[in-house]
Order: C-alpha cells, then sequence, then structure tokens
C-alpha cells in the first residue's frame, strides 16, 4: 500500500489510539509523544518504513499534508488564563495535518493524494 493508503487504515482502524480523525474527518490528529512509541517504535512490524517522527512528517508533506496551527482565545483574567496555558501546553503534543484529498466523508478523493 502507497503511504495515503496506510494512513487511511490506520485512522479506520481501532488499533493505534495515537492517531485519529478531527475536525469532522477532515484532519488528521496525531499525539507526537504516543505515536513515536505506538507505531514508529514497533519492532517487527512495522507500519511505515521510518521509525523516526520527522521522516513521518516528511512523508505527510510529499503527499500534500499541512500542519494545521490551533489557535486559542485567552482570558484576560490570570488565574483563567494560567489554567488555559496549562490546558495549551497538554494539546501542543497533538499535531494537526490537513490535505484536501483526504478526507474521511469523501474516501473516493484518496485516489488523487498523490506524492509531489
Amino acid at each position: 500500500l502507497l503511504f495515503p493508503q496506510k494512513l487511511w487504515k490506520m485512522l479506520e482502524s481501532s488499533k493505534f489510539p495515537s492517531i485519529w480523525w478531527s475536525e469532522g474527518g477532515k484532519c488528521v490528529a496525531i499525539n507526537k509523544d504516543l505515536f513515536e512509541v505506538e507505531v514508529l517504535g514497533r519492532k517487527g512490524q512495522q507500519v511505515f518504513h521510518t521509525q523516526k517522527m520527522k521522516s513521518f512528517m516528511r512523508q505527510l508533506n510529499a503527499y500534500g499534508f499541512i500542519k494545521m496551527q490551533r489557535d486559542f482565545q485567552r482570558s484576560a483574567s490570570l488565574p483563567e488564563f494560567l489554567a488555559e496555558e496549562v490546558a495549551a501546553a497538554a494539546h501542543s503534543q497533538i499535531l494537526y495535518y490537513y490535505n484536501p484529498s483526504f478526507n474521511r466523508a469523501h474516501p473516493w478523493l484518496l485516489e488523487a493524494c498523490k506524492r509531489r
């Protein structure tokens, strides 16, 4: 299978809690630390031909995925701001990638997801 097809199968599987569909099936969400251990750190049964997150992200970019940034609205009060900072720090381990040809609701678009 090609990279996008492997990624799709992984997202549709319940075997890998480190990666899931986000934004109504339009984005891929990856818990970076967990993904490195759970998927890239697998011995013997490698899903992708790499053990490095940087190489995996290069593959995403090669197939037209772009990294999405999360914007957080900040509160004016100090206690609320500090609580939001803790939540944002935990959330920073989550990476979001988008490709218009990689959409859960439109699996036929997967054919258009080609390597650049």
